[in-house]
């Protein structure tokens, strides 16, 4: 059944911060089964394969979660950031890494590209991209620049109703499978959006790039060579790049720290699982101090990470910036979900450091979640200059 089926079926039932209408209900009931049945049978020989499952992916187009955040009469489901949030909540207590390409996808290029692009952008780009016949991704860190996005080196050039693009992209999420690119470049100086067909002159992609977890999401360099792209390509405003980004990044913030809930939830489910089922010295592990101080910290984190992220999912959309919300979300929820992980893995002793299990790989991916989307660091900065800016007016 599709999300769009799921949203008129008749219900009443009263919400809560984390399901606020029976459609959130519904699409997180829809996503967790989905979850269950398709996306936990495939993820750990996609991670040990290092590949993106694309039949897969473009089975979350047909359930209409692409475009999540897309509203109804561009094709998309017409939900929140609440929506988002559950969404990438839920699957990524199977595969993190999985969910990160789709994070990729539906945030980072779909998300961004409905709300910078014009009628005409969206009749040619939108569409596809929408049933997942197309993948996309989001260009921006360079191998000498990260966090500090506006030492981008990466150039545009206007020659007549062409933009010439030269520079070199790097990590880029979906890299290696993505057919269009949402790319930050300078023009005069300025940063500035644009939309990059993997078919235009000038463009390539490096080797896939292996990484320590995320391994079921690809990344790779992206090269421009005097990359070639009509003028019709431009986002928004020569130089309005800088908007685009910024505004995007709340969102991205958000489900990435809704990614570590799933990865919390998951691993403190497996903890308290094998702790009652485990023996040692003829009772269960769960009877000893050690172990119980692991779960009751486990628990008490997770839940602090739902409340936050569900929280301040309420207070940010279009129209409506929380930067400080959106930092603080990731910068308490990536911590925890990696710690959440490590403290399953000791419960589990031997067995959790094996791959047989899975917690050996939410871990893996857990790390990313403290650098990708913003450093620890640079959350720490926005939120010491937001509030810097709001106490002492």
């Amino acid at each position: 059944m599709s999300w769009h089926e799921l949203e008129n079926a008749p219900d009443d039932t009263a919400g809560s911060i984390f399901d606020p209408t029976p459609e959130h209900r519904m699409l997180r009931e829809m996503v967790a089964d989905f979850t269950r049945n398709e996306v936990e049978p495939q993820a750990e020989h996609h991670d040990r394969e290092q590949t993106l499952n694309l039949p897969l992916f473009r089975k979350l187009g047909e359930l209409g979660l692409h475009g999540i955040t897309v509203p109804e009469e561009h094709g998309g489901a017409g939900m929140d950031a609440t929506a988002a949030v559950i969404v990438h909540h839920e699957l990524s207590k199977s595969d993190p890494g999985f969910c990160l390409a789709y994070l990729a996808h539906a945030m980072l290029f779909v998300n961004n590209f409905y709300h910078c692009s014009d009628d005409g952008q969206k009749a040619r780009f939108l569409a596809p991209t929408l049933t997942g016949e197309t993948v996309g991704a989001m260009c921006m860190t360079e191998p000498g620049h990260g966090t500090d996005v506006l030492g981008m080196t990466t150039t545009a050039v206007k020659k007549g109703d062409e933009y010439v693009l030269n520079g070199t992209k790097t990590y880029i999420t979906n890299g290696p499978d993505a057919d269009f690119f949402l790319v930050y470049a300078k023009l005069d100086g300025r940063v500035t959006s644009f939309v990059v067909d993997r078919a235009s002159p000038g463009f390539s992609t490096g080797n896939p790039i292996h990484k320590m977890g995320m391994r079921a999401s690809t990344m790779s360099e992206v090269i421009f060579e005097d990359c070639v792209i009509p003028a019709s390509n431009l986002l928004g405003q020569e130089g309005g790049g800088l908007v685009h980004m910024m505004r995007n990044l709340e969102i991205e913030r958000l489900t990435l720290a809704a990614m570590s809930l799933g990865i919390a939830d998951r691993c403190l489910e497996i903890m308290v699982h094998h702790a009652a089922e485990r023996v040692a010295f003829g009772q269960p592990i769960n009877r000893f101090g050690q172990i119980q101080r692991y779960i009751g910290e486990s628990y008490a984190k997770t839940e602090a990470t739902r409340a936050l992220v569900y929280s301040v999912a309420r207070q940010v959309g279009p129209g409506r910036n929380n930067r400080l919300g959106s930092d603080a979300s990731k910068l308490f929820a990536a911590p925890v979900g990696k710690e959440v992980a490590d403290n399953c893995m000791q419960v589990m002793g031997g067995s959790g450091y094996c791959s047989e299990y899975p917690v050996e790989r939410l871990l893996r991916d857990a790390k990313l979640l403290e650098i990708g989307g913003g450093t620890l660091e640079s959350h720490q900065k926005n939120i010491t200059k937001d509030l810097t800016r709001e106490m002492t007016r």
